[in-house]
């Protein structure tokens, strides 16, 4: 027998398990007879496709079995694919994921309570310790003679030695403890199948022990041993629409998604013609916790004619539909297509293509036929959808229509085209201001002359916003400017703008003197109407934002880009500081104007003290002159 320590991220998985109250203990028998589905799917797949497993008997099925009495048990056993010694501690004994640490971080933070997250994250099997005091597997792989059992408390260390197993699978046997104690009971188990794994595609058994009767009526002594297959054991996704109920939709996604929340949508198509082939996706509620992990662990599935191929290929969907969950079955496929293939197959792409516009749709019409649970979605989801605004040139004009955001005039959010209906006579284009905070945008300077013409400005707080906005390019023949920046103002210039300007270059030519290389430009502004100055990027340059979100990417090395100051020529500042004359106080006042506009724009100034030894300096002289 041979002593294993648990990974450090096992050992604190399990810390937490077992010393914290669940609210779902019972999906620990739903991640156990869904990696026993998995087990069965693998050695089908390869007893199909792999010649060294092709005369091993495939007898799929999943017998779950329970003792009662003082030392209750309850065992989950299958036909799969088993596991070998090394596989035993590759996958009871570490979490091979980089995301392991913001897991952990998340479940013992305020989800702790959410068991869910367990089997979202594919460590389902630790679950058995919320209601387990001690765990054997016993397990034998497919075409290998040796087997093995593993046995741990879950407190730091497993075992491992060699056993017996009459043919390939896993045996799981739980010895319940007092929160366990429950499911030793056929009511208790045959509910939860029903409830979490009606539609897993191989029959499951439940053997129980029940008081027999004799012809007359009468109990007999013994007990009578009996078996029932307690789930439909059908794919769900091949059956016709017309019989199914939503109630079968919802049970086969907390199936495949291990969420016990109903999902938001689910979009069932069968396509037959040139290809044939039929997808079942579903939209959760909530974000899956992983969403913005580069390691994220996809939500679709690939079948070919009902045979599982895989569950880890991020190419099945696009990456800004990550959050999808559900099915894919070709009917049109080989069966042993590798991942290589997979990338580059046309008929998986044509799928790939026909399912995207299809869940576009689909999301279309729940945007005009239920508004609130469309924000709803957006709410969750709106971010990755906006992703493809730059990485779906095909869809991006859905993409656009879907596609909404917070405003200057609407409450809540609007669309592009709930925008352009209240547009301005003469408006050319979509205004929008990014930065990092709702509440500061909507009181940004930047925004007052668009406020007194009447002009809507959308408000993205969205760091991205500034990649993906860009690169949408238009919204019909309307482009997108940003107020940001200089020449988002251009053409809205009055004459009587132009003539301010005018007036203003020899005051401008003095600022940019006092100012020297802390700026790329001084202009006279047209939008500013309260405040008397403003910073804007040049059209060419990164703003802001932009400059912030590359620096936390890790690329130190852009250059510095200066920023154009905008002062109001109309403002009492302003006029005052043309009557004064060159000198040092002249120099503090432009500084000035230039740091307050700065900090407006969340900006960070290069010289705190200086900016505060300015601001003292002009309130002593503001207090001596009462």
């Amino acid at each position: 027998m041979a002593a294993h320590q648990f990974q450090t991220e096992v050992s604190q998985l399990l810390h937490l398990i077992i010393h914290s109250l669940y609210s779902h203990k019972e999906i620990f028998l739903r991640e156990l007879i869904s990696n026993a589905s998995d087990a069965l799917d693998k050695l089908k797949y390869l007893t199909l496709t792999d010649e060294a497993y092709k005369q091993i008997d495939f007898s799929p099925r999943i017998d779950i079995s329970f003792t009662e009495g003082e030392h209750p048990t309850l065992t989950v056993s299958d036909t799969g694919i088993g596991m070998n010694e090394n596989e035993l501690v590759e996958n009871l004994g570490t979490i091979a994921r980089s995301g392991t640490k913001a897991f952990l971080e998340k479940l013992s933070g305020d989800a702790r309570k959410d068991s869910n997250l367990i089997g979202q994250f594919g460590v389902g099997f630790y679950s058995s310790f919320m209601v387990a005091e001690k765990v054997e597997v016993i397990t034998r792989r497919a075409g290998e003679e040796n087997a093995y059992r593993w046995t741990s408390d879950g407190r730091g260390e497993y075992t491992i030695e060699q056993d017996a197993r009459e043919s390939h699978g896993t045996t799981v046997i739980l010895h319940l403890n007092d929160n366990g104690r429950e499911f030793a009971n056929r009511w208790r188990i045959d509910g939860i199948i029903k409830k979490y794994s009606n539609h897993i595609p191989f029959p499951i058994y439940l053997h129980y022990e029940e008081t027999g009767w004799d012809d007359k009526g009468n109990k007999k002594q013994d007990k009578v041993q009996k078996t029932d297959q307690v789930n439909s054991a059908s794919a769900l996704w091949k059956r016709p629409k017309s019989e199914l109920k939503d109630e079968d939709y919802y049970e086969f996604y907390r199936s495949i998604a291990h969420d016990s929340d109903d999902p938001l949508l689910y979009i069932h198509t069968h396509a037959e013609g040139t290809m044939d082939y039929t997808t079942l996706f579903y939209i959760p509620k909530k974000a899956p916790f992983d969403m913005y992990y580069a390691d994220y662990r996809p939500g679709v599935k690939l079948y070919v004619k009902r045979v599982f191929i895989t569950d880890d290929d991020k190419e099945l969907m696009p990456v800004y539909l990550r959050f999808l969950r559900g099915v894919i079955d070709s009917e049109d496929l080989p069966l042993n297509v590798s991942r290589e293939i997979l990338q580059q197959n046309s008929i998986l792409r044509k799928i790939r293509q026909a399912s995207v516009k299809k869940v576009l749709s689909e999301l279309e019409k729940l945007a005009e036929s239920d508004k609130e649970k469309y924000i709803e979605f957006w709410k969750e989801f709106g971010r990755p959808i906006k992703e493809g605004l730059y990485s779906d040139h095909e869809n991006r004009e859905t993409i656009l229509k879907l596609a909404r955001f917070k405003s200057t005039k609407a409450e809540g959010y609007t669309s592009l085209l709930e925008y352009e209906i209240r547009m301005v006579p003469e408006q050319k284009a979509i205004y929008y201001i990014t930065g990092q905070n709702e509440k500061t945008l909507r009181q940004s300077p930047l925004l007052e002359m668009y406020n007194a013409k009447g002009i809507e400005v959308l408000i993205m707080d969205d760091e991205l916003d500034d990649v993906i906005i860009p690169m949408a390019g238009k919204y019909k023949e309307f482009e997108f400017k940003s107020v940001n920046r200089s020449d988002a103002a251009e053409d809205l210039k009055t004459s009587s703008d132009k003539e301010k300007e005018q007036e203003a270059k020899p005051l401008i030519e003095r600022i940019k003197k006092a100012l020297g290389d802390r700026v790329k430009d001084v202009k006279a502004s047209t939008r500013l109407s309260d405040s008397p100055s403003c910073i804007v990027a040049d059209s060419n340059d990164p703003t802001v934002q932009m400059q912030a979100l590359l620096k936390s990417m890790g690329k130190n090395d852009i250059p510095e880009f200066k920023p154009i100051l905008e002062i109001n020529p109309t403002h009492p500042i302003i006029q005052k500081l043309g009557d004064m004359e060159d000198g040092t106080e002249f120099s503090d006042v432009c500084m000035l104007l230039f740091e307050q506009a700065m900090l407006v724009e969340g900006m960070k100034l290069e010289d705190p003290a200086a900016f505060a030894r300015r601001l003292n300096n002009m309130l002593d002289r503001a207090v001596e002159k009462k």
